[in-house]
């Protein structure tokens, strides 16, 4: 009697965990999040669900993030945050503790999940030790694949948008405008997209103080990227040796489409080679199901 008692009590009580956890997923995820432009405007920015409901267990490793020992990966996390466009919602010690927190957090379901896939099948037994730690890794990696995948989507945008801004700053220049005042007129758009984005932030720099030359290097270093360094450079020639910026904006925007042409052409060289994979796997078998199958059908009834 007892022990029935204890059952239904533990179930119980499972049950209300899984009720609490299933609430605070269903409330974390229905939170929308913004980050603050430079001019003021906010837009919106998520976090993967994973991140937004270990992001309050976060503080508890700040002591072990914030010393001068990790100082080398919290600056490059940190970059890396900037260079994806997130750095206002997610700090460098915070984003060295989800590698800490998911894992730990995660890792005990994954290793009931093996051992129960062991119980159920020998070759799961087997692989416990194995995929164990391969869950382990994958969770403590993953962080560091989410970043990189955001800061490649965000430097694609910014490949994309840039012979467009180039265009318009050279016409605007050659019209009479001044360099920073058609970096303003590019910024008017309702739109803001990342390269946007980044010249906001040029703008401010320089209203507070920054030199042009400063604030567009620190937008090539934040972006990271050969196209903007190489027309960046090219800017900061051109106004330390007084040459004309309408002309060299010109010139980089040639370059830039030349680049571009190379990327989408090299791009198209290499579909062949990755579509032999899919071709070898999944087209060739199924071709031969579709020809040869009613024969093998035919040759097994005969039979």
């Amino acid at each position: 009697m007892t022990t029935s008692v204890l059952g239904i009590l533990c179930i119980a009580l499972w049950g209300i965990c899984a009720g609490l956890f299933s609430w605070y997923a269903f409330d974390v995820a229905r939170q929308v999040t913004y980050v603050t432009l430079a001019d003021g405007r906010r837009q919106e920015r998520r976090l993967p669900l994973i991140f937004r409901m270990l992001l309050p267990l976060a503080p508890n490793f700040r002591k072990a993030f914030t010393g001068p020992s990790s100082e080398r990966m919290r600056t490059r996390a940190e970059q890396m945050l900037t260079a994806g466009g997130i750095d206002g919602l997610l700090t460098g010690w915070e984003f060295l503790s989800m590698k800490v927190l998911i894992p730990v957090c995660l890792g005990p379901f994954w290793i009931l999940l093996v051992h129960l896939l062991s119980r159920l099948n020998p070759v799961f037994a087997r692989l416990f030790i194995p995929l164990s730690l391969m869950g382990l890794l994958l969770f403590y990696t993953w962080p560091m694949l989410w970043l990189r995948s955001v800061v490649r989507v965000r430097q694609a945008k910014i490949l994309r948008s840039l012979p467009f801004v180039l265009d318009l700053l050279t016409l605007s220049v050659e019209a009479g405008l001044d360099f920073m005042m058609a970096l303003q007129r590019c910024t008017e758009r309702p739109v803001v997209d990342p390269l946007t984005e980044e010249l906001l932030r040029v703008i401010r720099e320089t209203q507070l103080g920054t030199t042009r030359r400063e604030a567009l290097r620190a937008m090539a270093r934040r972006i990271d990227l050969p196209d903007v360094r190489s027309v960046v450079n090219a800017l900061v020639q051109a106004d330390e040796l007084g040459v004309s910026i309408g002309a060299i904006l010109r010139i980089q925007s040639d370059q830039v489409r030349t680049r571009r042409f190379e990327r989408a052409e090299r791009l198209a060289n290499e579909a062949p080679v990755k579509l032999l994979g899919p071709l070898l796997f999944f087209i060739f078998p199924a071709v031969f199901l579709i020809l040869l199958g009613p024969v093998f059908y035919q040759m097994m009834n005969s039979i």
